[in-house]
């Protein structure tokens, strides 16, 4: 198939040029931290969240903490059915009800699905996290095919689209979206052009819609993480020899843990953060940047 052909497709499969992704966090030696590291204080109590991404990572970590913090949460990931079976009992364990859908988030028909699954279990949806992402490095742009420049945007901001229209009409005043973009967007990335481009887009598209809701009482805000450990480096997101010396390069000098990024998530998703919209919050091991 030709570069044309497949640039004209509206849905493009998994590439396989990362034959190890998506990766699996119980194949890490050294496990992420994701655990909640405090008490709850009930400050998503009665709400449904919706988190894309939610098997392993940063997604799990706020899935969990959002049940610890008193949400039904809903938990969307690709295949990962291992990782999304401990993040699972981990909510549970926290006394929440938790719904799980595997799927491409991608395919518009899946997020429209995914969406009517949450509101036919709970009858609302109070808070959107969109989590999800892939990347694929490469040093020369000449390398990115056509398919994997598609993949990469269906994936990372395409899918962004998709849920926010198919959540639209079940959120209300009060409502909060949540989006993951990254400190690549701020800093560039020479060896993930694709991906740091797509993070332009979702800072884009966060203060647009910000924009666009704000009227209706609805937040729209983004977190940018810095270099976290989660199983999107190692399991093929970064060469062997970059992972190795993961996040040495930040001001802290090292990578950041699931756990401490998934608060800004919490903050931007409750009541905590009423003022706040269009906004950014950088968890990135102390790399200044600007917006």
């Amino acid at each position: 198939m030709s570069d044309t052909e497949t640039v004209e497709k509206a849905f493009v499969e998994e590439t396989g040029e990362e034959p190890k992704m998506p990766g699996h966090e119980t194949a890490l030696d050294r496990k992420p931290k994701w655990e909640p590291r405090y008490p709850g204080s009930e400050r998503l109590k009665g709400k449904v969240a919706l988190v894309t991404g939610g098997d392993s990572g940063i997604g799990r970590a706020t899935a969990v903490l959002f049940a610890r913090e008193g949400a039904k949460v809903a938990i969307a990931y690709l295949e990962e059915h291992d990782d999304a079976g401990i993040t699972r009992e981990a909510c549970e364990a926290e006394g929440a009800e938790v719904l799980l859908s595997a799927g491409d988030l991608g395919d518009p028909k899946h997020c429209e699905g995914l969406v009517e699954a949450v509101i036919e279990r709970w009858g609302r949806l109070d808070v959107l996290v969109n989590n999800a992402g892939e990347q694929h490095p490469d040093d020369d742009i000449t390398d990115i095919t056509a398919e994997q420049l598609q993949r990469t945007f269906q994936t990372n901001i395409f899918a962004m689209f998709y849920l926010v229209q198919a959540a639209r009409p079940h959120l209300k005043e009060g409502a909060a979206i949540v989006n993951c973009t990254s400190v690549t967007m701020y800093q560039g990335s020479s060896g993930l052009l694709d991906y740091s481009a797509t993070k332009g887009a979702i800072t884009a598209f966060t203060r647009s819609l910000s924009e666009n809701l704000v009227g209706e009482g609805i937040r729209v805000n983004a977190v940018a993480p810095g270099p976290i450990w989660t199983p999107l480096n190692p399991c093929g997101g970064a060469p062997p020899e970059k992972v190795a010396h993961f996040g040495e390069g930040t001001p802290m000098g090292r990578p950041g843990e699931p756990n401490e990024v998934a608060p800004a998530f919490l903050f931007l998703a409750c009541e905590d953060s009423s003022y706040m919209s269009g906004q950014v919050l950088h968890p990135n091991g102390g790399t200044i940047v600007n917006g």
